[in-house]
């Protein structure tokens, strides 16, 4: 009877130490911050553990790339592809291939977005500054914000860049406008891809053809979804967690706008005041992963986070708070737990991090804060 006793507590022991561990293991996430290397002293990409329960990191490693200012992963979790923001011809972006415990970022493939067909005379205008990419597995698609322009770049099969198949430039509404395109962004349904052109206060929609045939353009159908009040300059944008509503935050206005969205098309719902220091240099719009809380960043006056409340039925914003951060919040990310919002403080050379209060929406400075020169993105990746 002991014998049995003794092998059964053994059993559940080593069973409670499966389930233990299996729930310990999502709280260390792989970090991976981009920077500016221009002026500086960043080598590129840096890539950190870091712990969403208790917010303790470590750096793991570190990746060589030019001015690599905006970040994305893979929905596979298995490629980072990365912008390389410069205006003189060098602009382009950047493939790696993630180490199977996603310490270590393999030698990049490298593809400009200075379209074949550019003049010899002004070569480097186009594909200018790509500031902002995403991707979904079989595209990759940069805004670049002086060129005023897109490029989409296939995928092959091993997740890697090909040359940019499609280029798409904009222009000026008036004489006097320039188009400074920020941000691209898919809709929930898949089905489109929304641009924000901060030059003509405009967002524009394409109809996106995941499956283009070779040669085929993979945006089309283009229209103005929605105009911008003048001189707002929309900059970011992002989604609700059921995707009936889109957030516009704009950089020069400093307003936040809230749009419903219903098959491929916007409409106002309401907008309000987020910047509390008029720098006109709001960044960043994210949603907590309960979806309840809505925050963006804001610079060069009265650094910091506004933090909004989200109507769950009608979608709308009421402000809940204003948290001071270090010197050019450009970028922030919260963990998928939501108990922390880390800020790129790109002027400050650190990337701060604070616990965030899950009922309120609230920050706490947690005093902590990592190193990194001239930090500009945080994205995160769940370890497998």
């Amino acid at each position: 009877m002991l014998k049995l006793q003794t092998v059964l507590s053994l059993v559940l022991s080593m069973f409670a130490f499966h389930i233990f561990a299996q729930g310990e293991k999502p709280n260390n996430l792989t970090m991976f911050v981009g920077t500016y290397t221009e002026g500086g002293n960043s080598k590129g990409i840096y890539t950190y553990r870091f712990n969403q329960e208790n917010g303790t990191f470590e750096l793991l490693s570190s990746a060589t790339a030019a001015n690599p200012s905006f970040l994305t992963l893979s929905p596979d979790g298995k490629h980072l592809y990365a912008v390389s923001e410069y205006n003189d011809g060098r602009q382009g972006v950047y493939s790696f291939d993630l180490s199977q415990d996603k310490a270590h970022l393999s030698y990049p493939v490298f593809q400009s977005t200075v379209p074949k067909e550019s003049s010899e005379e002004e070569p480097k205008q186009a594909g200018a500054d790509p500031c902002h990419i995403v991707t979904d597995g079989n595209y990759v698609i940069t805004a670049n914000y002086t060129g005023g322009d897109i490029s989409v770049f296939p995928l092959d099969a091993e997740g890697k860049l090909k040359a940019e198949t499609q280029h798409i430039a904009f222009v000026g509404k008036t004489p006097k406008r320039v188009a400074h395109i920020h941000c691209i962004i898919p809709t929930p349904d898949k089905k489109y891809i929304l641009a924000t052109d901060l030059g003509n206060d405009r967002v524009y929609r394409f109809r996106y053809n995941k499956k283009a045939r070779k040669n085929a353009e993979v945006l089309t159908a283009q229209r103005v979804a929605y105009e911008v009040s003048d001189g707002q300059g929309p900059r970011h944008l992002t989604f609700s967690k059921d995707g009936r509503f889109a957030y516009l935050i704009g950089e020069l206005g400093g307003e936040c706008v809230v749009l419903g969205y219903h098959k491929g098309k916007l409409k106002e719902v309401q907008r309000l005041m987020a910047d509390e220091g008029g720098g006109r240099g709001s960044a960043d719009i994210h949603i907590s992963p309960d979806g309840r809380f809505l925050y963006t960043s804001h610079r060069l006056k009265k650094d910091g986070i506004a933090i909004f409340a989200i109507d769950p039925k009608k979608g709308t914003l009421t402000k809940v708070g204003y948290q001071l951060t270090g010197i050019h919040p450009r970028n922030f990310a919260i963990t998928p737990n939501g108990k922390y919002l880390l800020v790129a403080c790109r002027d400050d050379n650190k990337i701060q991090v604070f616990r965030r209060d899950e009922a309120t929406g609230e920050l706490t400075d947690t005093s902590l804060s990592i190193s990194v020169d001239k930090p500009t993105c945080v994205a995160f990746a769940k370890l497998n």
